[in-house]
């Protein structure tokens, strides 16, 4: 330990101050600490606690680093993990964070602030589909919050700081219920539902198209299906690539979400029918279209072989269901759909998982399986023979 120096302050107060060396930072460069207390022995057991801590390879060095700053090296990270689609979903989200706390040094950053910031973006955190600086959707500001948990979290990884100050933050209970009651939830189809709409859409070109998402498919897995992943004489398909748009505007063509969605399915006997009639459809378009059709090899394409995206099978589905007088739900909600039939009708939890192109059954049925009245009749029938239902009549 270097020298202890007494220096006195304008007021005349003596303190005592020294330097400690606490090793390196992450670029090799010598870093020495400054320590000044009222006394001796306080300088002295500050500078065995950095000792120690050194040692034990648990001392934190001290770091103007912002909050936003982090968040900048924290996302150059993520780039290691994720798709750039995904960078861009976490930038967004985080710009929240950014506006309220990422001026603050990591280091200095509380519970309490981190608090304040996710009650903020609660109750005016919109930027668009609606009022700007209105209430933020729960499920919204939840995305947010478990991002800014993940690079805090990175952040105690790297030793910028002892614990994440937001370990313990959460929604309130008061925001949630003032959630459900501005968005109640939109539930997916019923069974009869779906069967009603493969009724309806019969004839409608894109229905190849449309019972794939029926089967349980992202819509990016169904835009970026090639001819070249079906097996018409097998019955299969493979999931190996989809088309993402970025913004509701530019579309990127890229692997599977994850190594569980690259997967091959067997295809049941009426979407393998209708994938058959599809492909004889297009050679007829290809032949009227001649030198105009543009030969992708994508299934689903228009009339002069441009393949569609997410946003055109979409608003497809919407205009079918006005016309059919349905109710109108997401594409993707047919995926909750088909899931939870699947499952209310015995499929394994390890096929179900397979199919919907996840790793994790237990995620798979909190996320999409979703139990309707109708599924549990089954039950209600089970309670009549717990009632006695074949009881003898009372004389």
């Amino acid at each position: 330990m270097a020298e202890i120096k007494k220096i006195t302050l304008r007021s005349g107060k003596a303190r005592y101050r020294t330097v400690v060396d606490a090793g390196t930072d992450e670029n090799g460069k010598r870093v020495q600490i400054t320590i000044t207390r009222d006394t001796k022995t306080e300088v002295k057991e500050e500078c065995a606690r950095i000792q120690h801590q050194r040692k034990a390879g648990t001392l934190i060095l001290p770091s103007k680093i912002t909050v936003g700053e982090w968040l900048d090296l924290w996302l150059e990270y993520k780039r290691r993990d994720v798709e750039e689609t995904t960078i861009r979903t976490y930038r967004l989200a985080l710009v929240h964070v950014r506006d309220r706390i990422g001026h603050i040094r990591l280091q200095e950053l509380t519970e309490d602030q981190v608090q304040e910031c996710v009650d903020a973006i609660v109750v005016s955190g919109r930027r668009k589909g609606g009022p700007a600086g209105g209430r933020l959707a729960v499920s919204t500001a939840e995305g947010v919050l478990t991002r800014l948990k993940e690079a805090l979290g990175r952040a105690v990884v790297r030793k910028l700081i002892t614990e994440s100050p937001a370990k313990y933050v959460r929604i309130s209970l008061a925001d949630r219920k003032a959630d459900k009651k501005a968005r109640p939830k939109v539930k997916p189809w019923t069974v009869s539902e779906v069967q009603t709409f493969i009724r309806g859409i019969e004839r409608d070109r894109l229905n190849a198209a449309l019972l794939l998402s029926l089967m349980g498919f992202r819509p990016a897995e169904v835009v970026g299906l090639r001819w070249e992943y079906l097996d018409l004489k097998l019955a299969t398909l493979e999931i190996a690539r989809t088309r993402t748009m970025i913004g509701n505007v530019a579309v990127i063509e890229k692997d599977a979400k994850t190594a569980a969605g690259e997967r091959v399915l067997p295809l049941p006997g009426p979407v393998l029918d209708a994938l058959k009639k599809f492909r004889a459809r297009q050679a007829r378009e290809k032949l009227a279209g001649g030198d105009g059709y543009t030969d992708s090899g994508y299934v689903v394409v228009d009339q002069l072989g441009m393949p569609r995206n997410t946003r055109h099978l979409r608003e497809h589905a919407y205009r079918l269901m006005r016309e059919l007088e349905m109710r109108q739900v997401r594409l993707y909600d047919a995926r909750h759909s088909c899931l939870s039939y699947l499952a209310v009708n015995g499929v394994p939890d390890v096929v179900l998982a397979a199919w919907a192109g996840h790793t994790n059954a237990s995620f798979t049925k909190r996320k999409y399986v979703t139990v309707d009245v109708e599924d549990m009749r089954a039950a209600a029938t089970a309670w009549d023979g717990f009632h006695g239902g074949d009881r003898k009549a009372p004389v």
